[in-house]
Parts: C-alpha cells; sequence; structure tokens
C-alpha cells in the first residue's frame, strides 16, 4: 500500500494512492485497521502534507562511504545521529524556505523509514518487524551554521530550520530497503545516485541501535543517511528526491521573506 496524507476541506486527511495515480481516502488509521474508501481524486490535484506526524525525526550523518570521503571525515565507528524538530517537516510540493542568515544551504537525498510499531532494545533480526514503510526525504542543510556548530562539537542550527525536512510523496509499506536506487535532481540535473545497499548502517542495524537507548514510537521516522554529491541549491531551484518503489518529492526553493 502507498498511503499520504493530504489536505482536505475538513483538515489534513490520510488517503491511499491507487496504480492508476487516483488518491482514495483512507479510513481508519495506517498505524491501526483501516480500509480503502472513497476516490478522493488525481494525486497532482492535492495538496500534499508530510505523510505522517512523526513524534520523533531522527538523522543519520555520514552513512554512505563515498559521502565520508567527500566530507574529508574519518569512518564512523558507530551510526551518528542528530535530530530535527518537527516544524522542520515539509511536503511534496511545498516550498523549502531559503534562510535570511544562511548564504550555503545543502540538498541531501535520504531513506526515510517509518516505524509503525514501537518498542525498546529491538534485536537487529526483528527490527523490520517494526517498520510500516519507506518514503523519501531530503536532509536541507545550511552548511555555513553546521560548520561553525560541529567545530564546537554539537549540531543543531544547520539542520533545523524551518522546512529543512521535506518528507513524501508516499509512504510504501510493500518494500525491502535493502536494495533500492536513490536519486536527487537538481533542475532536472542529476547530482546524487547510488543504490540503499551502500549505507555503511542498514536499516535493521539503525532500528535496533537507536531502540537501545531511545523507545521507538508509531510513526518515529529514521532518516538514513544521505550519499555522496551533495551541494548548494538557491531560491528559485526545483530539487527532486527519487526513490525506487516510492515516487518523486519535488519541492521548490524560495526565499525567506
Amino acid at each position: 500500500m502507498k498511503f499520504l496524507r493530504y489536505q482536505s476541506p475538513h483538515g489534513p486527511a490520510y488517503g491511499v494512492l491507487d496504480s492508476n495515480g487516483i488518491v482514495h481516502a483512507l479510513e481508519g488509521s495506517p498505524f491501526g485497521d483501516n480500509r480503502t474508501g472513497a476516490q478522493v481524486g488525481p494525486l497532482e490535484e492535492l495538496r500534499l502534507l508530510p505523510p505522517v506526524e512523526p513524534p520523533k525525526v531522527i538523522c543519520v550523518g555520514l552513512n554512505y562511504a563515498d559521502h565520508v570521503a567527500e566530507s574529508n571525515a574519518k569512518m564512523p565507528e558507530m551510526p551518528l545521529y542528530f535530530m530535527k524538530p518537527r516544524t522542520a517537516l515539509t511536503g511534496h510540493g511545498s516550498a523549502i524556505v531559503y534562510p535570511k542568515d544562511s548564504t550555503i544551504v545543502h540538498y541531501e537525498a535520504e531513506l526515510v523509514a517509518v516505524i509503525g510499531r514501537g518498542g525498546r532494545r529491538i534485536p537487529e533480526a526483528e527490527a523490520l518487524r517494526h517498520v510500516l514503510g519507506y518514503t523519501c526525504g531530503n536532509d536541507v542543510s545550511a552548511r555555513d551554521w553546521q560548520r561553525k556548530e560541529m567545530a564546537q562539537g554539537f549540531l543543531l542550527h544547520g539542520k533545523a530550520y524551518d522546512t529543512f525536512a521535506p518528507l513524501g510523496p508516499v509512504v510504501n509499506t510493500d518494500l525491502d530497503p535493502s536494495d533500492l536506487a536513490i536519486e536527487l535532481r537538481l533542475n532536472g540535473e542529476v547530482k546524487q545516485k547510488s543504490r540503499t545497499s551502500q549505507l555503511i548502517f542498514n536499516v535493521p542495524r539503525l532500528i535496533s541501535d537507536l531502540s537501545q537507548f531511545i523507545t521507538l514510537e508509531p510513526g518515529d521516522v529514521i532518516m538514513t543517511g544521505t550519499t555522496s554529491g551533495v551541494g548548494p541549491m538557491k531560491p528559485g531551484d526545483v530539487v527532486e528526491v527519487e526513490i525506487e518503489g516510492i515516487g518523486v518529492l519535488r519541492n521548490t526553493v524560495v526565499p525567506e521573506t
């Protein structure tokens, strides 16, 4: 199933995307009992929201070897985590706002795992049973702020601006995350291209590791890291993240006003 969230006349609502690009209402919750309801309309005619409302947005840094190399960093011995606030979330078709107080903003295409069943101290062999599905993400980063922070041993400001966590367009609940094609295009030009088989710490490892010290909850999202090719974007640019089996997450960059 591919489910999403959209803005209905009555507020945010869940929907199901069929193979013809038509959205149907989802009666119930993707995290519990549900069924497909009445037709809502074509996907392109709806205002999409982030496909889930996560209690936590957990991110992983330096999780592809080629990105480690381009960052002139050491190969990590353990997953490197940071978090984004929920106010950073935005959906497919919405704007990424370029902050007034940054001059270097980068894109980062990422596979995102959505937790469906919570837990603590989850064995790695059972980790995928806790996943509801997968979506596309863009870990937008203000590099000037990030570099200042990391020089002092912390990371928040450069990752936390409003709209710096686009997710979507859908969550695919029937997907094997082990070897998916992932690509980012800037104004139609391919900038990042890899496969999730190149992750240093794969999805089961990340879920198990995180759950040793954090109780994972339904709806939590884990942004699993980006591959090489990260680079700058500017107002007016169109950024597309495409992941095999999920679709295309598209956002336009606009200046903060």
